[in-house]
């Protein structure tokens, strides 16, 4: 791939959304896109299987995103030729009673991807500096705090040293972490919005609640601004994604993960000489029934 979105899109330094476009194509047209994202997803899929032969270690994909920006199909297709039995998605709603007595990232911890194993967290531990942070109410219901106005300066401080103290731990024990914000523009989820209902077989998705939600988007910037600067590590990238266009989206997000494959030095595991003799015996054994 003669472009580099592994480099395009990492945060480097302070980063503001405000500066960041949402309807990047680079010099790709759509149809080169599609052809280029089959190409690079059997490229993906031999890492994968790279991977699970290694065994020594895992891949780690986060997908943040406002509501319809594509998190779901981005999934389906950059993921849908790898092997299904090294591939983990976790799609993580509103916790649970039995979630919410136990810290915010225990939950997180729970789904993590074995050594072998590729994961995929379809929102994640972020969702507590987040929508969190737009809704501090929701706090409460860990029943650690007695008011909003516990919810201050040093909290947001505390919980985003905690996700990076998180994300590091993982990094030191063999997990490599790719984080990606796919950045759609409050026009385009207007949009798809409509799409949602204006075609029949889309009107499942949407969901009146999505609209409260959209009135509160530049507040939600805000949080996405500030928690991407705050946790974005060399050891827990985050990528921002131009997501208006999906199918750009798409192929940006898969050259970033098999980038990030490639980078992990995975190797087959070597037979020792009895092993190869093993194999020998084997073989003249099957040849001569």
């Amino acid at each position: 791939m003669d472009t580099n979105f592994s480099d395009d899109f990492l945060v480097k330094g302070k980063f503001s959304i405000a500066k960041t476009s949402t309807e990047y194509k680079g010099k790709l047209t759509k149809e080169e896109g599609e052809e280029l994202l089959i190409q690079e997803k059997e490229k993906l899929r031999e890492l994968q299987e790279k991977l699970y032969a290694d065994g020594s270690q895992s891949l780690l994909v986060i997908l943040q995103a406002m509501d319809a920006a594509g998190k779901d199909s981005l999934i389906e297709h950059v993921f849908g030729g790898v092997n299904p039995q090294g591939c983990n998605v976790t799609s993580f709603k509103a916790p649970s009673t039995k979630e919410y007595s136990h810290d915010f990232l225990w939950r997180h911890y729970l789904a993590l991807p074995q050594k072998g194993m590729i994961g995929i967290f379809n929102r994640s531990h972020y969702e507590s500096v987040l929508v969190c942070k737009v809704h501090p109410e929701y706090n409460l219901s860990e029943k650690t705090w007695n008011s909003v106005k516990d919810f201050d300066t040093q909290f947001w401080e505390n919980r985003y040293e905690s996700i990076r103290n998180f994300e590091k731990h993982l990094s030191q024990n063999g997990t490599t972490i790719v984080k990606i914000f796919l950045n759609v523009s409050k026009k385009e989820q207007k949009q798809r919005f409509l799409d949602r209902i204006n075609e029949q077989e889309k009107n499942w998705k949407f969901s009146m609640g999505d609209l409260p939600e959209r009135a509160l988007f530049d507040e939600y910037m805000k949080a996405y601004e500030t928690a991407i600067n705050e946790t974005s590590k060399e050891y827990a990238p985050w990528y921002v994604l131009p997501a208006d266009d999906k199918w750009f989206a798409r192929v940006a997000a898969i050259q970033i993960i098999i980038d990030t494959l490639e980078k992990m030095n995975l190797k087959y595991p070597q037979l020792s000489k009895e092993d190869r003799q093993d194999l020998q015996k084997a073989k003249e054994q099957l040849e001569n029934e």
